[in-house]
C-alpha cells in the first residue's frame, strides 16, 4: 500500500511538533528516534483498536507490537497519504487481527518482551490497576458477544470509526472501499448494535495507556 502526503507548509521546528510525514521519512532513512516519536504518538490508539477487537489487554499489547514491528520492517517500502500515519497502522492491525487466532504462545512472549517498562515514578498501584483491567475485559466481551453477530466487514467498520475516531475518508483507506460504503456499513452496524445491547454499554468505551 502507497501513501502519498503533501510537503508540510515551513514552519519553525520549535513552534510546533514534528508532523507524522516528517517523521516516516526519517525513519525510513534509519532514525530510530523518529519511529520512536512515530510509537508514542499513536501506540495507545492502535492499542485500544486491538483490545476492542479482541476484548483482551495482553492480547492487544502483543497485537500493538507486531503493528509496529512491521512497520518498522516495511518503513523503506511505505509511503504516506494525508496527515496521519495511524489509517496504515490500523489497516496492518486489521489484517494481524484476521490472523490473531494462528499467532502462537511463543510469539506472544517474545514479543511482550520488546514492551517498553513504565517509568517508576507513575506505576500504578497493581491491585487497582489488575481489578480496572478485569473490569475492562468483562465489559468488552458483553460488546464482543453483540459485535459477534454482526458481519466482519460490519464489526471493522464500527471500531475505526465510532471508537478509534477515523474520519469516514480515512476509514475507507484503511478498508479499501468507497467512503460511502463506510457510511453505510456504519449506519447498519449502529442500528444493528442498538438493538441487542443497551446504549450505556456501547459508550463505556476502555481507553488504556500502553504500559
Amino acid at each position: 500500500m502507497n501513501i502519498f502526503v503533501d510537503t508540510p507548509e515551513p514552519g519553525s521546528a520549535h513552534d510546533w511538533p514534528r508532523a507524522d510525514a516528517e517523521l516516516w521519512s526519517a525513519a525510513a532513512g534509519g532514525d530510530a528516534d523518529a519511529f520512536g516519536a512515530l510509537f508514542e504518538r499513536h501506540a495507545d490508539a492502535v492499542y485500544n483498536h486491538c483490545f476492542r477487537r479482541t476484548a483482551d489487554w495482553a492480547v492487544a499489547e502483543d497485537l500493538t507490537s507486531l503493528v509496529f514491528l512491521q512497520a518498522w520492517r516495511r518503513r523503506r517500502a511505505v509511503r504516506m497519504t494525508g496527515e496521519s500515519i495511524l489509517p496504515w497502522l490500523l489497516a496492518v492491525a486489521n489484517n494481524l487481527l484476521r490472523n490473531a487466532d494462528r499467532m502462537s504462545r511463543r510469539q506472544r512472549r517474545l514479543l511482550a518482551r520488546l514492551r517498553p517498562a513504565a517509568e517508576p515514578d507513575t506505576e500504578p498501584d497493581m491491585g487497582e490497576e489488575l481489578a480496572a483491567r478485569l473490569d475492562d475485559e468483562r465489559t468488552m466481551r458483553r460488546i464482543r458477544e453483540g459485535l459477534d453477530r454482526l458481519p466482519a466487514a460490519d464489526q471493522e467498520v464500527l471500531s475505526l470509526v465510532a471508537w478509534s475516531g477515523l474520519s469516514y475518508a480515512d476509514a475507507a483507506v484503511v478498508l479499501e472501499v468507497p467512503v460511502g460504503t463506510v457510511k453505510s456499513r456504519l449506519a447498519r452496524a449502529r442500528s444493528r448494535l442498538r438493538q441487542m445491547l443497551p446504549d450505556d454499554t456501547l459508550e463505556d468505551g476502555q481507553e488504556r495507556k500502553l504500559r
